[in-house]
């Protein structure tokens, strides 16, 4: 039997594509269509259980808590479906994604990363003739990406399965797509190819689009400003005048984080095993690493929200930690933003209070904002190009509106450490160069010191010259 297709979804935020393939679904209602969207949710099944710092606290498993092993075993029972085929199907694809070793883990222990490998394997082992993939590279390290544009080929051959792929950046559309729907115009991009980073033409590099794109979906602007624009051109002049070329922090300068000999472990599994790492103000470091490498859980440590670090030899701003300081003490001079941050923000309330959520360091806003928090929130929604936005609900913006809601979140109170952990997913080419241009402006302030996280090289900014590898 001939192959099905593999068809990509592609437009910028906030373009229409997720209402697109809501209505597709509608329009399909079968069981045998499956959608998986990774926009850094754990799934209903287990948002309701979910806060943020869950993740750190193992005290809180308990008898009801699934192990990833348990909650796919009950993929069979629900389906009823436990033949020899079906079997040797799950084996192979626990063997592709190196999974075996996770299904002793509990599923609220697993990384980003490993989560969204949990949601596929749960979903290919559903059988489906149709699959939804609404951004599936996001969070995912350089080898899951090779595996996964491994696999889907092969499903689309081997399984008859009919693939949609929802993307909002070129440079994320596999070669192997057959055909395309585009939800926002070409000429769109070719406008955005002047803050660059992406061809004039990009017809020329992932091929095949219909002849009028707009045929396909139907509605696009007139104005392709009206989508692309709202940064400011020169994100500098918001954010503050900063030196053209920022000189490097001097060997002696004041420590911002320092790890002794910094171990945690889980039960028998260790997640960081003598870890030692000085930060010094002004440095800016990239945090790499595999999926389940340990590099949220370091970060966590920074943030406060780990209680192991108690029991770690570890100094921030100076400090020991532990030493009679509170972790709000912490919070006030750290922006933060990660997968983490994004998934356990369930508010629905406006997007600048989602912001001045950043200056009370809590999830949700609780206390009034004042007229001069409010300035600020506003220049900083400015500077990310969503102050039209204030006062649209939180959970009625594309993932990629939140992703910036949450980016000025973590800037709006201008901290000394600012901490990006995967800061760019779900956002479109252009929004992840507008948005590098920014964290490389504010880089240039005096004694800003940065860490960021990205499974991507070419997303780091030139500001971040230090590396270290989990």
């Amino acid at each position: 039997m001939e192959k099905q297709k593999i068809i990509a979804i592609v437009g910028l935020n906030a373009s229409g594509k997720t209402q697109y393939v809501e209505k597709m679904r509608r329009t399909m209602a079968s069981d045998s269509v499956r959608y998986i969207a990774f926009c850094d949710t754990y799934g209903a099944a287990t948002d309701r259980a979910y806060y943020l710092q869950q993740r750190w606290n193992q005290h809180d498993i308990d008898s009801e808590t699934p192990l990833t092993g348990e909650a796919l075993e009950r993929t069979f029972t629900l389906t009823g479906d436990d033949t020899p085929q079906r079997r040797q199907w799950q084996q192979e694809l626990y063997t592709l994604f190196n999974f075996h070793p996770l299904l002793s883990k509990y599923v609220i222990t697993l990384s980003s990363g490993e989560l969204r490998k949990l949601q596929l394997i749960k979903t290919l082992l559903a059988q489906p003739s149709t699959l939804i993939l609404d951004n599936p590279f996001i969070g995912l390290d350089e080898q899951t990406r090779q595996q996964l544009n491994e696999l889907l080929p092969r499903l689309s051959k081997e399984k008859h399965l009919t693939i949609y792929l929802v993307i909002a950046r070129l440079e994320d559309i596999p070669a192997y797509v057959d055909d395309f729907i585009w939800t926002t115009p070409r000429q769109q991009w070719q406008s955005a190819s002047a803050v660059g980073g992406f061809p004039a033409n990009p017809a020329s590099v992932v091929g095949g689009f219909p002849a009028n794109p707009a045929s396909v979906v139907g509605g696009f602007p007139a104005n392709p400003a009206s989508v692309v624009g709202g940064f400011p051109a020169n994100p500098a002049s918001v954010v503050g005048g900063f030196p053209a070329d920022k000189s490097s922090p001097a060997p002696n300068a004041p420590e911002v984080v320092r790890f002794n000999n910094v171990t945690i472990r889980y039960g028998d599994r260790t997640i960081l095993n003598n870890l030692d790492w000085t930060i010094r103000q002004g440095e800016c470091w990239a945090l790499t690493g595999p999926n389940g490498s340990g590099k949220s859980t370091l970060l966590s440590l920074i943030c406060a929200d780990n209680p192991q670090a108690y029991a770690c030899d570890i100094r921030l701003f100076g400090r020991q930690r532990g030493s009679g300081e509170t972790i709000w003490d912490i919070k006030r001079r750290i922006g933060y933003v990660s997968p983490e941050m994004h998934r356990s923000y369930r508010h629905n309330i406006p997007a600048i209070q989602v912001v001045a959520s950043g200056i009370r360091d809590t999830v949700g806003l609780y206390t009034r904002v004042s007229d001069a928090d409010r300035k600020q929130c506003r220049k900083w929604m400015q500077v990310f190009g969503i102050d039209d936005l204030e006062q649209r609900p939180f959970l009625t913006l594309s993932s990629g509106e939140q992703r910036l809601a949450l980016l000025a979140r973590a800037f709006v109170k201008e901290p000394e450490l600012i901490i990006l952990d995967e800061p760019l997913h779900g956002l479109d080419t252009l929004r992840c160069q507008q948005v590098r241009q920014i964290i490389q402006s504010y880089s240039e302030r005096p004694a800003t010191t940065l860490i960021m996280v990205t499974h991507y090289p070419h997303e780091l900014p030139p500001c971040f010259n230090r590396i270290k590898r989990l």
